[in-house]
């Protein structure tokens, strides 16, 4: 397996990495897959085995039970949870009342405690906002990702399915700021959901991201 490092940090994650969407399929989630636990922790053993460390999942996963399966196959196999990349997201619907979604720091503050209970973990390696928010302030996402980085319960930050302004507005913002997380931008594999990538590889190579 090749490992290449992750943004511009020092953390070595496997090229390949084991998406857990299909884990559970609970609501709209059943659509994309519904692999049971037993075959879950298969898939995380195989993969493992062939050298990846990196497992990437999210909150609105088949309603958090992604999450759940994803931390029960880690334990159920034995694996030392610190040889792994732990990544995990936050942005989308997870309840009926108007805070439950986005990101503003109520709702990333209480998504990160959610993610670390139901992954059963005491931090996430890498924490990604999940989409754009058009209503809540960039500054307020970006200081809550950063107290979760300094509260010792994320050691990276990230993001997945902006837009490259998106990003580049961010990092600007960051670069004036006195804020010292590392925002990381990981790449996009496109999906038959209709995901592509092509458009962001600008920033990439501005950013020295590969």
């Amino acid at each position: 397996m090749k490992y290449n490092l992750l943004g511009n940090t020092g953390l070595k994650v496997s090229e390949l990495c084991l998406g857990t969407m299909t884990f559970g399929g609970k609501g709209m989630w059943t659509a994309i897959g519904s692999l049971p636990q037993d075959e879950a922790d298969l898939l995380v053993r195989r993969s493992v085995d062939a050298g990846i460390n990196f497992i990437d999942t999210a909150n609105v996963y088949s309603e958090g039970v992604s999450e759940q399966m994803t931390g029960t196959a880690i334990r159920n196999l034995g694996l030392n949870r610190d040889d792994l990349v732990i990544a995990t997201k936050v942005r989308g619907k997870m309840g009926e009342g108007p805070n439950q979604v986005g990101l503003t720091r109520k709702h990333i503050m209480q998504q990160a405690e959610e993610s670390l209970k139901r992954l059963n973990m005491d931090y996430i390696d890498l924490y990604q906002i999940h989409g754009y928010d058009g209503l809540t302030p960039l500054e307020e996402t970006l200081y809550a990702l950063d107290n979760l980085v300094s509260s010792g319960k994320v050691r990276y930050i990230g993001c997945s399915n902006l837009a490259a302004w998106h990003i580049m507005k961010a990092l600007v913002y960051l670069r004036e700021s006195i804020l010292l997380s590392l925002f990381r931008c990981r790449r996009i594999i496109p999906l038959p959901g209709g995901i592509l990538n092509g458009k962001l590889r600008p920033c990439f190579l501005i950013r020295n991201w590969g």
